[in-house]
């Protein structure tokens, strides 16, 4: 059974940084292409960051390139997302996905999903 358990969650001010991690069970981090989707109250989801499972390949939606950094450690299966100067319109519910690529991943189709975590940034 695929389950994840996301955390690393808070409240940042800007300009702040924040690691969000994805313990996955069930299965091993580097079978699926793994990423982070955010949704804030009143927006649509949007997919933020994605690394692939066949090369290490990695995606990031244009607001977060520079800023936030997505890793995969295979030996604690765990993804992290790495987030620098972090802004207000970052704030949202962070969830961990699997998905078959980076083209499933854009349009938003997804194999499974955790329970998200909540991403504050105020001052």
């Amino acid at each position: 059974q695929v389950q994840f358990v996301e955390s690393g969650g808070g409240l940042v001010q800007p300009g702040g940084s924040l690691t969000l991690s994805c313990a996955a069970s069930g299965f091993a981090v580097d079978y699926y292409a793994i990423g982070w989707f955010r949704q804030a109250p009143g927006k649509e989801r949007e997919g933020v960051s994605c690394i692939m499972n066949s090369d290490g390949s990695t995606y990031y939606v244009d607001s977060v390139k520079g800023r936030f950094t997505i890793s995969r450690d295979n030996v604690n299966n765990t993804v992290y997302l790495q987030m620098n100067s972090l802004k207000p319109e970052d704030t949202a519910v962070y969830t961990c996905v699997t998905t078959l690529g980076s083209s499933y991943f854009r349009r938003g189709i997804f194999n499974s999903w955790g329970q998200g975590t909540q991403v504050t940034v105020s001052s």
